[in-house]
């Protein structure tokens, strides 16, 4: 499964500057664990956070759905802005 994605395109979708978003993927000590960097405007910044956090809480238990039906991988998803 490419978390990477499956990411980029539901940040994409909450984001006003969508060609500003970028998403990356790190390498980790575990091999069960996916780290993946999303960098957004500075302006997106409080849109994709969402109310408490709602909208990437949402984002965060999509992507653990996907893994558990998938390879189950722990998904680290940290969130920037520039």
């Amino acid at each position: 499964m490419n978390y990477v994605s499956l990411t980029e395109r539901l940040i994409k979708a909450l984001a006003t500057k969508p060609d500003m978003v970028t998403v990356k993927e790190f390498p980790s000590e575990d091999s069960n664990k996916v780290i993946i960097e999303v960098l957004v405007d500075k302006e997106d910044l409080p849109r994709i956070i969402g109310k408490g956090g709602r909208n990437i809480n949402a984002v965060r238990t999509i992507l653990k759905a996907s893994s558990s039906l998938n390879d189950r991988k722990y998904i680290n998803l940290n969130v920037e802005s520039f």
